[in-house]
């Protein structure tokens, strides 16, 4: 997750790269996209603002028998870690603090979820927590999130020894993090997946055409992905906090709303919502039993269903640094509390490897749902003034030298340069395709595409059906370069690049070009050579020789 520093350290804590939430606002401006045939594409600033300088490390009291059902309703309480950098307040966006707990009733796996609430210390609750009903031998586990820089448990009692607590390993906490009794509870959890007992939904399809992405999408993950939890909070005028339940919302008056925002709640909510994907949910025992998303269901969700590459924690995701340094009895100790498999070795969990799965995936998705997310609220205003600058300003911190060093591991350059305003916050992003980028989508169908003897990509004006294009998709016009998304249909993998120039430059098709049936079907197609036989016809009849051949070919028009 992103954290904003102080501006006198913006980007530069030797945790990297952390920038901190603040409550959503939405950003109701009208955007025009630009397209241009280099494969780039820009969006036009908008103003917002970012908030002030305030302590951004502090310590949350967790109650005695924290896996209890007292223990889940006795209020946590922030406090500053060090008071002579100023106070910590749950009512304040930039150091809240949150607990998500969830409880597997081993005898039939159902799960629910209750999440206990945060107070400053020495304040009393808005409305006293919902006390909730655990199932008998039920396995209980809470996380922790937190919208500052380091959140230090501290116990009350021997409650860190009672919930079996992690906060890191000796000397080093992981910082925005932590969890209790996560590994007893995935543990249960698989066991019921594997009776049969529970079966963590399909990721169905999104409205862009792809499969919805989990937290180990590399579409979607940043340099410390996970690290979120997606409890909200309800906080009063006078900064008294709540639960947030249907009762506290009819109870309390002008209340606001406290988020987590980035990572599990991004994709859970924010994304969901853009993309028309459906995330895992369960019953929410503070709130009547109504349905509610959680992150130990994205990760069982994302450890069932996500295909490869899987985004696991890599070796340097600043959480599991040591004094800056990798640290494998670290990183395992963060996995454990994810469901993540323990990696065997620091090279098994290559932060190289993990950047270049990042770069192949995560621009072109970025760009593809641009249309879609750039109209919705920024999960963090003082990041992105809307969704789509707000996962630009998120991916490219990741890739550049304050996050993952990608650009220094890969000897590439970022693909997403961001514009900001004067407070810092995104107001416009630029996106460079990496060559062979794409989506494996579209391009191949086409009425009139008309192949034959030395055909090339067979691609150019009015190709397929949805193909290639960025925004306007499926017209056959403003196609960018190496796009390679669209949608069409009866298309294979890797198909295209939607190139409009250059067409027609191939060697070497498969035989029966340029009749067949099954048009536009087959694998590496559009790179003008190794391409399969029965290709490119698109809805084209009598097709001959020379027919759409590379010279005759028209290039894609530019907009």
């Amino acid at each position: 997750m992103f954290k904003q520093l102080p501006p006198t350290s913006h980007y530069g804590s030797a945790r990297r790269g952390h920038l901190s939430p603040l409550l959503l606002l939405e950003v109701s401006v009208p955007i025009v996209l630009v397209l241009v045939a280099a494969g780039v594409f820009i969006v036009p600033r908008l103003p917002s603002h970012a908030a002030a300088a305030v302590n951004m490390n502090c310590t949350l009291i967790v109650p005695a028998n924290p896996l209890s059902a007292q223990g889940l309703a006795t209020p946590y309480q922030l406090v500053a870690t060090d008071p002579a950098n100023g106070a910590c307040n749950e009512a304040n966006a930039n150091q809240a603090a949150f607990v998500q707990g969830a409880v597997i009733d081993p005898a039939n796996g159902q799960i629910s979820i209750y999440n206990p609430l945060v107070i400053d210390k020495g304040t009393q609750p808005a409305a006293a927590p919902v006390v909730p009903q655990l199932p008998q031998g039920g396995i209980v586990s809470v996380w922790f999130g937190f919208n500052g820089n380091n959140l230090t448990l501290q116990g009350t009692n021997n409650s860190l020894q009672q919930g079996k607590c992690v906060n890191g390993v000796e000397g080093s906490i992981f910082g925005q993090f932590a969890y209790c009794n996560a590994p007893a509870f995935f543990q249960a959890a698989n066991a019921a997946i594997q009776a049969g007992q529970l079966v963590p939904p399909q990721l169905g399809m999104a409205n862009d055409g792809k499969t919805c992405p989990t937290v180990r999408d590399f579409s979607v993950v940043d340099q410390d992905q996970s690290d979120n939890v997606t409890t909200t909070y309800m906080v009063t005028a006078n900064g008294q906090i709540a639960q947030a339940t249907a009762a506290n919302t009819a109870a309390l008056q002008n209340t606001t709303t406290q988020t987590n925002a980035s990572d599990n709640r991004l994709l859970a909510v924010a994304l969901a919502g853009a993309l028309g994907c459906t995330p895992f949910m369960a019953p929410d025992l503070a709130n009547n039993g109504n349905m509610t998303t959680a992150l130990p269901l994205d990760e069982l969700q994302a450890a069932a269903q996500q295909a490869a590459p899987i985004a696991l924690v890599p070796a340097g995701d600043p959480m599991v640094l040591n004094n800056n340094q990798p640290d494998r009895a670290k990183l395992n100790a963060y996995r454990r509390g994810v469901d993540q498999m323990p990696a065997r070795s620091m090279a098994a969990a290559s932060t190289k490897t993990y950047c270049n799965n990042l770069l192949n995936i995560a621009p072109a998705r970025l760009q593809l749902d641009a249309q879609m997310t750039m109209n919705r609220p920024s999960p963090v205003p003082a990041v992105g003034n809307n969704l789509f600058t707000f996962l630009a300003q998120r991916f490219a911190t990741t890739f550049g030298p304050n996050g993952l060093n990608c650009m220094g591991l890969l000897n590439k350059p970022n693909p997403v340069n961001v514009t900001t305003d004067g407070n810092g916050v995104a107001i416009s992003a630029t996106i460079t395709l990496p060559n062979n980028a794409g989506n494996g989508n579209g391009n191949g169908n086409g009425n009139g595409m008309g192949n034959g003897n030395n055909n090339g990509n067979g691609n150019g004006n009015n190709m397929g059906n949805n193909n290639g294009n960025g925004t306007n998709m499926g017209n056959g016009t403003n196609n960018v370069a190496n796009m390679g998304n669209g949608n069409g249909t009866n298309n294979g993998t890797n198909m295209g690049n939607g190139n409009g120039t250059n067409m027609g430059d191939g060697a070497t098709m498969g035989s029966n070009n340029g009749n067949g049936t099954n048009n536009g079907n087959g694998t590496n197609m559009g790179n003008g050579t190794n391409n399969g036989t029965n290709m490119g016809n698109g809805n084209s009849t009598n097709n001959g020789t020379n027919m759409g051949d590379g010279a005759q070919q028209q290039p894609s028009p530019t907009p």
